[in-house]
C-alpha cells in the first residue's frame, strides 16, 4: 500500500520544529553577522511560530479536504518552507565555506520529505508535472530572493 500524501502532509510541522530546533541555537547569530540591520531571537521565534501555524494550517486542510487544490496549495507552501529554505542553507553553506544553521535538517529531512510528499501528490491526485513544479516554484521564490539578498548582498527583505 502506498503513503497517503493527505496524511503524510501531517509530518511537514514535525519537521519544521526539528529544523528550527537546528537553527535555534545560532541562526540569530549567523544572521546578524552578515546583515547589518539583523533580527532578534525574538523576531527568529515569531517568524518561525507564524510559519508553524501556516504549516499546520496547510496539512489540517489537506488532510481533512483530500482535494486536488489543497495539495497544489500544500505543494507551493512546502516548496516555499522547504524546498527554498533548504537551497538557502545550502546555497549559504557552499557560497560561504561554513555551516549556515539549519543545513543539516534541509538536507537529511526537508529536501527527502518534500520530494517524497511531491511524487505522492502527482500520484494521488493525479496532477500534471508541470503544474507541481508551477506551484513549488512560486512557493520557493520569495525564500530564494530573500537568501540570495542575505548571503550576497547582506541585507532583508524587510
Amino acid at each position: 500500500m502506498r503513503a497517503d500524501p493527505c496524511r503524510v502532509v501531517l509530518l511537514a510541522p514535525v519537521l519544521l520544529l526539528l529544523h528550527v530546533a537546528e537553527e535555534a541555537p545560532g541562526f540569530v547569530a549567523w544572521f546578524n553577522g552578515l546583515v547589518a540591520d539583523g533580527i532578534t531571537f525574538q523576531l527568529f521565534a515569531w517568524v518561525n511560530a507564524a510559519g508553524f501555524l501556516i504549516t499546520l494550517s496547510v496539512a489540517i486542510v489537506l488532510a481533512s479536504s483530500r482535494e486536488k487544490a489543497a495539495a497544489l496549495l500544500a505543494i507551493a507552501w512546502l516548496g516555499f518552507l522547504m524546498l527554498g529554505n533548504s537551497m538557502l542553507h545550502i546555497g549559504a553553506t557552499l557560497a560561504l565555506g561554513r555551516y549556515a544553521p539549519g543545513v543539516i535538517t534541509s538536507l537529511l529531512l526537508y529536501l527527502p520529505f518534500f520530494l517524497w510528499f511531491l511524487a505522492l501528490s502527482l500520484d494521488r491526485f493525479q496532477l500534471r508535472f508541470a503544474n507541481a513544479m508551477a506551484a513549488a516554484a512560486v512557493g520557493a521564490l520569495p525564500m530564494l530572493i530573500h537568501g540570495y539578498f542575505i548571503v550576497f548582498e547582506g541585507r532583508r527583505l524587510v
